[in-house]
């Protein structure tokens, strides 16, 4: 018996090769490949990933899909916007006659400068988002864990965000599920902590079941998340655990765009589908007075940081810097005669290590003040990074260069430093929180990566 083993091997063996060898063939010649795009200013040449039907099958049942379900059809006018607005934006990208400012007209603002990656590119974006973009929120759910949320305290975009789509102060929204392009799954993973987690039993399943179940009755009574497999579905979450609450769905983890603050790497956060938004702490929830701060030849103090030794990167700056240096302000906990947010209205360089998330609120709050940003994280994807530039308005330091910050900051040339501040005045536009929102602002940035990321175009 054992001397038919190797030849039934053998046999087998040639079998499945000469196998793989047809399909190979099979699939090269198959018509029906799909081809998606990828924009890039980095070159003049357009980015092409092709993949075979067969493929993009297997990929759908590892995330959940159903094969017997593949219908991508939408409203023929929704596809055609969108295919208007990537070559409109396609067109803006290669003109190298404006890249360093927009020949569009705006009454408000009219982007330019070096803090964007491609400011015609980013215009014509969103221009074309304004006119065109719809979302549709699902109304399923009710207060307060869905389509509600703390407006206060270091959650309180996602709060502010919530709202904002319910009462459609941001003018997005659209009531007709066939016009838009994409939906909005509204659940706030705070509220549903707030409500249901219990500190003591520290069940995370709530999530679980919340989402699952929330999925489940969208999917069965509308045919959009199947149709697409929750492609043009997207959530928002600025929680540590934003992240985690996609775990359970399949689908809302690999393949919905998932809008968070803590827009970790490590943690399978991917910038070609989801998008990182700034972590903003309103303590009070009050607006008036974020910006403000001392021109550069007034500010006396080199750099500063206040806050609590927790994760991996500040013990380490706290155990170089803390309290040892009178140029490199470093403290645990904050003297009483010291004013926070004045410190940051009178320092030229404001530390921003990561603590136990990535995101830090103390990156808004420099920018804010007019202080450059010194950005101490590793695995972190900035805020609206596929259209800022950050280098033009902060400094990164590596965990392994903190003995040296002091040098590094002491090394930039006036020059430059004027530039980045500069930079960052430019950019507060961007990050400031108004309500009612207003054009270009941190809401209407939010919606513009959500925007980029439904037309898969990038702006790098």
């Amino acid at each position: 018996m054992r001397d038919y083993i190797p030849k039934y091997l053998n046999a087998f063996l040639l079998a499945f090769a000469t196998f793989a060898v047809v399909f190979a063939i099979f699939i090269a010649k198959d018509p029906n490949t799909s081809h998606h795009l990828y924009f890039s200013t980095s070159s003049s040449s357009l980015w092409t990933s092709s993949f075979s039907s067969a493929f993009i099958t297997e990929k759908r049942k590892r995330n959940g899909s159903n094969p017997s379900s593949l219908s991508w059809k939408r409203d023929k006018k929704v596809e055609e916007e969108l295919a208007t607005a990537r070559v409109l934006i396609r067109e803006a990208q290669l003109n190298l006659n404006s890249t360093t400012s927009s020949p569009l007209r705006d009454e408000d603002y009219v982007p330019h400068g070096d803090i964007y990656r491609n400011p015609y590119a980013f215009h014509r974006s969103y221009l074309l988002m304004e006119k065109m973009f719809k979302i549709y929120v699902y109304e399923e759910g009710d207060p307060p864990i869905f389509h509600y949320g703390l407006c206060k305290d270091i959650y309180s975009m996602e709060g502010l965000f919530l709202n904002f789509m319910e009462n459609d102060v941001l003018k997005y929204r659209t009531r007709d599920p066939d016009k838009a392009h994409v939906y909005f799954l509204p659940f706030s993973v705070v509220m549903i902590l707030h409500h249901l987690f219990d500190p003591v039993v520290r069940d995370k399943a709530v999530l679980e079941r919340v989402i699952v179940d929330y999925v489940q009755i969208i999917s069965k009574k509308y045919p959009y998340w199947n149709t697409s497999d929750g492609f043009d579905h997207f959530m928002l979450s600025c929680h540590d655990w934003g992240h985690r609450a996609t775990w359970y769905v399949k689908k809302l983890f690999f393949n919905s765009i998932r809008v968070l603050c803590n827009a970790n790497i490590s943690e399978y956060f991917n910038p070609e589908k989801d998008a990182p938004f700034p972590e903003i702490n309103l303590q009070t929830g009050e607006i008036n007075n974020l910006t403000g701060g001392l021109d550069p030849i007034s500010r006396t103090t080199l750099a500063f940081f206040a806050g609590q030794s927790h994760g991996k990167i500040r013990p380490v700056l706290l155990n170089h810097w803390k309290e040892k240096d009178k140029d490199i302000l470093v403290y645990e906990d904050l003297p009483g005669e010291l004013d926070y947010k004045e410190m940051m209205r009178t320092s030229r360089f404001c530390i921003c290590p990561s603590g136990h998330e990535v995101a830090s609120p103390r990156v808004p709050e420099a920018i804010y003040s007019g202080c450059v940003p010194v950005l101490i994280s590793e695995n972190y994807v900035l805020p609206f990074s596929d259209v800022l530039n950050w280098e033009k308005f902060s400094v990164s330091v590596s965990v392994k260069e903190i003995p040296e910050l002091k040098r590094i900051l002491m090394d930039i040339p006036e020059d430059r430093y004027k530039k980045l501040y500069e930079g960052v005045k430019q950019v507060q536009r961007h990050i400031l929180v108004n309500d009612p929102p207003k054009r270009y602002d941190v809401f209407n940035m939010i919606i513009h990566s959500i925007w980029l990321r439904r037309l898969n175009v990038k702006l790098l």
